[in-house]
């Protein structure tokens, strides 16, 4: 209460002085000093004033760093804000990675390697982190940018060649990959493709804000998150806020794990509470679905629990806003079907739950449904929302596995191709058909052939 009081206070008040800053640093009272400069506008003040406030900042980001790394990161976050300097910016990467938020912390590096080229911290962590993720090729390029007379010049060699083991590995699996590829459907040498890397998202870290319909928001180059505030003070907000960002950032680094690429363009993702669901969306919505993709935005109900289901349903909804972006890009002719948008979404979910498989009582009604004769089928689920199917589990549990074999047939890449294939206005069965030699009921009779055996 005595900081929603005090944000209160501030908020109808003239921009506090550079001199109160420093007064609060001095003091250590690191909340205070975050209320007063949260939402001030750094550009209102002159650059040598900025400056003292962004030193006050930062000392609250260094002192808390190893106590407090949630109230460390949002004074970070701030201090870079109204200056960008380079401890700042190594703060804020330090304390995004203690709180889990890995894009934040990426980014922050990045843009500490663009601004500071000199300073062979931020190549050295970017290319670290970039290994952590599976990305050898990433990190070779930035781990080259390390100065060769730099402190961290040996650390860079030793992952400098740690990376090129990796990336030795990757570039031979696909050779292998593409090579078995080339068998199945008899594409010559000279037309196989190359790799596109996932592109690094702009923008610094994530910004803190009120939009015009009073939602709290939390913004970067990937995420652009709301919800209501809900009366909740400032550290539950910055809890609940580094809960949601981190768990944004799994669904990102999951997604690119699984299909290689995530989105290019930056997404809604809309938070709320099971009440405000049901006010915004209806009630026999909020009664059927944990979340949905709708009008560019991820939306997710009962978002006020971060549960295992919540983190689960952003994967899944984050993947349909992948293939949103890659039809877009692709310039849109065709609406992909309905099972196989669902069914991806699906699958990356399951893969994020542990397995590629269907849960043990999904799997046993779908084995039983396929013997019977009564498996649904994919022709009937491609303009029609699953969810009012018949039965809407059997018909995820479907479409998610008839994905699951066409991504062990081709892998990511040539799934993707196809979404393309039909963004750019190809029909979809003459797209199946060029990318797996097959048609729809062919895919229908191979699938209740493969649960039947289950």
């Amino acid at each position: 209460m005595r900081a929603l009081l005090l944000a209160a206070l501030l908020s109808a008040s003239p921009p506090p002085p550079p001199a109160q800053a420093q007064k609060l640093a001095s003091q250590k009272a690191w909340e205070e000093l975050y209320l007063a400069y949260s939402s001030v506008d750094p550009k209102g003040y002159e650059a040598p004033q900025r400056r003292v406030i962004a030193a006050s900042l930062l000392k609250g980001c260094e002192a808390l760093a190893g106590s407090d790394t949630v109230m460390a990161y949002s004074l970070g976050e701030r201090s870079v804000a109204f200056e960008e300097t380079a401890p700042g910016l190594r703060c804020v990467s330090r304390t995004a990675l203690a709180t889990d938020q890995r894009g934040s912390a990426e980014e922050a590096l990045r843009h500490g390697l663009e601004r500071f080229p000199k300073e062979g911290h931020f190549a050295l962590e970017l290319g670290r982190l970039l290994l952590e993720d599976k990305d050898p090729k990433g990190a070779l390029a930035v781990l080259e940018k390390v100065p060769p007379r730099s402190p961290e010049a040996a650390k860079a060699r030793a992952l400098m060649q740690k990376a090129r083991g990796q990336s030795a590995e990757e570039t031979e699996a696909r050779a292998q990959a593409r090579a078995i590829e080339r068998r199945f459907t008899g594409e010559s040498e000279d037309k196989k493709g190359s790799v596109q890397p996932a592109s690094a998202s702009s923008g610094l870290s994530y910004e803190s804000g009120v939009s015009e319909d009073g939602m709290r928001t939390r913004a970067n180059g990937r995420f652009v998150v709301k919800y209501f505030n809900n009366s909740r003070d400032f550290g539950q907000r910055a809890e609940y806020e580094g809960r949601i960002v981190g768990a944004l950032d799994e669904a990102y680094f999951h997604t690119r794990q699984v299909l290689g690429e995530s989105r290019e363009a930056p997404v809604d993702v809309i938070l709320y509470t099971r009440e405000e669901f049901r006010t915004h969306q209806g009630s026999a919505l909020a009664r059927m679905v944990a979340g949905l993709y709708s009008d560019g935005a991820i939306r997710i109900n009962d978002a006020a629990e971060l549960t295992q289901e919540t983190k689960a349903t952003l994967v899944h909804e984050y993947v349909h806003s992948v293939v949103d972006d890659l039809v877009r890009a692709a310039s849109g002719g065709q609406h992909v079907p309905i099972w196989l948008n669902e069914g991806l979404a699906e699958y990356v979910e399951w893969r994020y739950l542990g397995s590629e498989n269907p849960p043990r009582a999904l799997a046993a009604r779908m084995r039983g449904a396929s013997q019977a004769g009564r498996l649904p089928r994919l022709s009937d689920m491609a303009g029609q929302a699953l969810i009012q199917q018949s039965d809407p589990g059997l018909a995820y549990g479907t479409s998610a596995v008839a994905v699951r074999e066409l991504m062990r047939e081709g892998g990511p890449e040539r799934l993707l191709g196809l979404i393309r294939e039909v963004g750019q206005g190809t029909p979809f069965e003459e797209a199946l058909q060029q990318k797996y030699g097959r048609s729809v009921a062919q895919l229908e009779e191979s699938l209740a052939s493969a649960l039947s055996r289950r």
